[in-house]
């Protein structure tokens, strides 16, 4: 997808909401799981991550623009996972073609490990993005941004607690680590084909992350389960073509552990692209 269809997306359905499969069978109603054991028996993992996503999928669809399955979550379960993943990728393209697919990997390695990485990711899933670790520099970067239309999510300021140990360390300039990372991939990259995660509990931060990528497209977690607020995100964060995407995870698929679950994540869904209609209006978009 080019930066041009994605902010389309967002101005026509006034949303710029992503929603995180972050599928767990330890989280997803017992309804599910049981359907799925009466079925297949011992081997229902499968079968329940792919029902799970599906319905999660067109109960939220009418509300965001992008997904984003974290891989963890399906590589956890070997096989089957995996098969849930590329059924999950299947799935939005065939049903949902509009909307924008975030793989959550954050590979990163050395330049020709990268290249395989990117050509899982970018051929063989052929999702739209990729969420990507730059701690191994530009030779670990780039094999990825070799795709038309494809996107890095390069990893610049996190909203978990580990953050500060390094992100946040300054040099004898005062220049800090993650101010470092969005000055030097921007002569790796550039506004259509890479984007930064900043997390959304980071607040005033994104004042100075704007000084520096005034134009690029941010990935916001944090928003909902992890405490951030989308006013605050909207206010100092959103630029001119929107520029954010804001992923909730948790706070919309696990809103309900009933069989009203899907329903549900639609309203949260709903509520949080409600919000966000208001701040794309406040902004003039």
């Amino acid at each position: 997808m080019t930066r041009t269809e994605l902010i389309e997306q967002i101005r026509e359905k006034r949303s710029f909401l992503c929603v995180g499969l972050d599928t767990d069978i330890k989280k997803i109603p017992q309804c599910i799981i049981d359907e799925a054991k009466e079925k297949d028996g011992e081997d229902y993992i499968f079968r329940a991550l792919c029902e799970f996503n599906a319905l999660i999928i067109d109960a939220t669809a009418p509300y965001c623009v992008a997904y984003k399955p974290n891989l963890a979550f399906y590589e956890a379960y070997g096989v089957d996972g995996i098969l849930a993943f590329e059924a999950t990728i299947d799935y939005l393209k065939e049903e949902y073609p509009n909307h924008f697919i975030i793989a959550d990997a954050k590979r990163g390695d050395i330049g020709n490990t990268s290249k395989m990485y990117a050509q899982t990711f970018f051929e063989q899933y052929d999702v739209d993005a990729l969420t990507v670790a730059p701690y191994m520099g530009e030779d670990s970067v780039t094999p990825f941004l070799g795709y038309d239309d494809k996107w890095v999510v390069l990893l610049a300021l996190t909203s978990n607690k580990g953050s500060y140990d390094f992100q946040l360390t300054e040099d004898k300039d005062g220049e800090r680590l993650f101010e470092k990372v969005l000055k030097q991939s921007q002569q790796w990259g550039n506004k259509d084909n890479m984007m930064y995660v900043v997390g959304a509990t980071q607040g005033r931060m994104f004042e100075d992350i704007r000084k520096l990528v005034p134009a690029h497209f941010l990935l916001v977690p944090g928003v909902g389960a992890q405490g951030g607020s989308l006013e605050e995100v909207c206010k100092y964060g959103m630029n001119k073509d929107c520029g954010l995407l804001v992923n909730s995870s948790r706070g919309i698929i696990y809103a309900s552990g009933g069989e009203n679950f899907a329903e549900v994540a639609a309203q949260k869904a709903q509520e949080l692209q409600q919000q966000m209609g208001i701040e794309l209006k406040k902004a003039g978009l």
